[in-house]
């Protein structure tokens, strides 16, 4: 009987404005410094991803989302086995416009020790420093597909 594979969880946060994505610069970081991503977690015992994300805007960018107002944009089933720190995951990709949506408050680096900077990005144009797994996520959103492979042979 083989083991059951076993996967963390994890949330990120594709806010919109003016056509541009925020991502923010990982800093302190042992996996992925310097490195942009989306507002992002993981998923805590006994929270919904829709919880954690909201959590998880809160907590890094400092704004309230109304938890109506995530669409789910994507999801990525991602592995990594030479990448010490990344391991097996799977992504949800939860987006919201700062504009239409229910934001509350303006995006702030809320967690200095974990991030640099804050950053809008044209989503169509990436800089070469996003997380693969996290630029997977926004590409595979903007193609139209619910679901990438990241990562896998």
């Amino acid at each position: 009987m083989s083991e059951r594979h076993r996967s963390i969880v994890d949330v990120s946060l594709i806010l919109w404005r003016d056509g541009r994505v925020l991502m923010l610069r990982r800093a302190n970081a042992s996996f992925a410094n310097d490195m942009l991503c989306f507002p992002s977690g993981h998923l805590e015992r006994d929270e919904t991803v829709v919880e954690a994300m909201v959590r998880e805007a809160g907590e890094e960018i400092g704004v309230r989302v109304d938890p109506a107002a995530l669409r789910l944009a994507h999801v990525v089933h991602h592995t990594d086995e030479g990448v010490r720190g990344a391991g097996d995951r799977v992504g949800f990709f939860f987006e919201v416009d700062f504009e239409i949506d229910a934001v509350d408050g303006e995006p702030v680096n809320a967690e200095p020790h974990k991030h640099s900077e804050l950053v809008w990005v044209d989503p169509h144009d990436l800089p070469a420093d996003v997380v693969p797994y996290q630029a997977a996520g926004l590409l595979g959103h903007l193609d139209g597909t619910n679901l990438t492979l990241h990562g896998w042979d």
